[in-house]
């Protein structure tokens, strides 16, 4: 990764390459996190955590309980957020990495429904709660991070490795379930499931060495030292920048595209088409793998030509592969699949993906980035979280529900392209400049000039 070009006046040279370093692992234990959660809802947690007797009303709970986390990421957006931008982005980089691997390690260590009844799902949903709140700092927070310590002209390349992260997280989540999956029923359920969790306690330790090492940005600094700190951040963030935060919401719903993808797909293909666990997970592995390479060339072109082609291009194709690949489960046909689920996830939803990293943050002045970040992504997620379980209950578990998945993840993609195409370019934006409203451009030019 280069690591020189050319910086806004005003704007000091940071270490783009030690900040995605540390945005990589840090996004790859949050989503090995989730996914990991998110395949062992469709896959397990109905038959360990829920009573017998209506296995689709046990596998709906679990698919909410996987919804629950999303819930809690606004609130952990908000605080995280003021803590971020008041007293730095390192610090929710490190406080995130610890609480939820924590979090996951203890999900491993939950008895079963039939061991403590009904205290089991509580737990399960407590536990899940705190990796959302956790979770809805820890994205915005690298974002930041690593855009603030980026070169002007490679804003969309470093901070994109936030989202690279994310792919091998889910590659890893997938990866370890893999051979688990091959396990008996009564092995899985009974024991093998636990060993994903546990295992995220390696990866915290390697994430927490990689981040305190990290120093923290040089936007941050200088604010600190302008005494330009926001006492708080989220009152100056509604009052001056909502209509930004509001268009982040709406573009952030292209996550349901991975959320029907990871979570409502595989559940409908195992438990209603009656398709194998190890080939659908080894479909998620391979659109993965893909994704590791799209997204910084996705990210690399939004450097060149903007974010909002790239993004709306990538959003529109989510949706059409959407269709092909749900069609292709109800097929029956691995090798249909294979081809339009790796089209889908690792081609077309990836250049969506690889951009709102750096177009998210640029819509923010540095003084509330991580605050208007994290609210607006995680108020999107939060929404996109629980679409697979808005799905299940409304199209219900027939082999016909297809459509209605693909129908509702369409919708879904118009209103965020409706969202990207109204916002801003930022691309060319100098750093310095980022997220002034009118009138403010000139006065940011003025204060940065030496």
């Amino acid at each position: 990764m280069p690591g020189s070009a050319e910086a806004s006046p005003g704007h000091r040279q940071g270490k783009p390459r030690s900040a995605a370093r540390a945005a990589w692992i840090g996004s790859a234990l949050e989503y090995y996190d989730f996914f990991i959660y998110g395949t062992a809802a469709a896959l397990v947690f109905g038959k360990v955590f829920f009573p017998d007797g209506n296995p689709a009303a046990a596998t709906l709970d679990a698919l909410a309980t996987f919804g629950v986390g999303y819930a809690a990421r606004p609130i952990g957006a908000i605080v995280l957020g003021h803590i971020g931008d008041r007293h730095g982005r390192k610090r929710v980089l490190l406080l995130t990495v610890i609480a939820m691997g924590t979090a996951t390690f203890l999900v491993g260590c939950l008895p079963s429904y039939h061991a403590i009844g009904l205290a089991a799902p509580i737990l399960l949903v407590c536990l899940r709660l705190l990796q959302g709140f956790f979770a809805g700092g820890e994205q915005a927070a690298a974002n930041s991070a690593t855009l603030e310590h980026s070169p002007d002209s490679r804003r969309g390349f470093f901070s994109s490795f936030t989202l690279i992260g994310t792919q091998g997280g889910q590659i890893l989540a997938t990866a370890v379930f893999l051979p688990i999956a091959a396990l008996s029923d009564s092995s899985l359920q009974a024991w093998g499931w636990r060993i994903a969790f546990w295992i995220s306690a390696l990866v915290t330790v390697v994430a927490f060495i990689i981040r305190r090492s990290l120093e923290e940005t040089p936007v941050f600094q200088e604010e600190v030292a302008e005494g330009a700190v926001e006492r708080l951040p989220i009152a100056t963030l509604l009052r001056y920048h909502w209509a930004s935060t509001l268009r982040v919401a709406l573009a952030a719903l292209i996550a349901t595209a991975s959320t029907v993808f990871s979570v409502w797909a595989l559940s409908f293909a195992v438990d209603t088409v009656g398709l194998g666990k190890t080939p659908m997970l080894w479909t998620g592995v391979l659109a993965n793998v893909l994704a590791l390479g799209t997204i910084p060339l996705w990210a690399s072109l939004s450097d060149r030509i903007g974010r909002k082609p790239v993004f709306a291009c990538g959003s529109a194709g989510a949706a059409i592969m959407t269709f092909a690949y749900l069609w292709a489960i109800r097929s029956g046909s691995y090798p249909l699949i294979f081809i339009t689920g790796i089209i889908m996830f690792g081609l077309a939803y990836q250049a969506a993906n690889a951009v709102w990293p750096s177009f998210y943050g640029e819509m923010f002045p540095a003084r509330v980035r991580l605050s208007g970040t994290a609210l607006g992504t995680q108020v999107g997620f939060a929404i996109s979280g629980f679409i697979p379980t808005i799905i299940a209950a409304w199209a219900g578990a027939g082999l016909g529900s297809w459509v209605g998945a693909s129908v509702v993840t369409a919708v879904v993609c118009v209103i965020n392209i409706v969202a990207v195409l109204t916002a801003r370019e930022t691309f060319r934006v100098p750093t310095a400049e980022l997220g002034a409203r009118p009138g403010e451009q000139a006065l940011a030019r003025d204060t940065a000039a030496p």
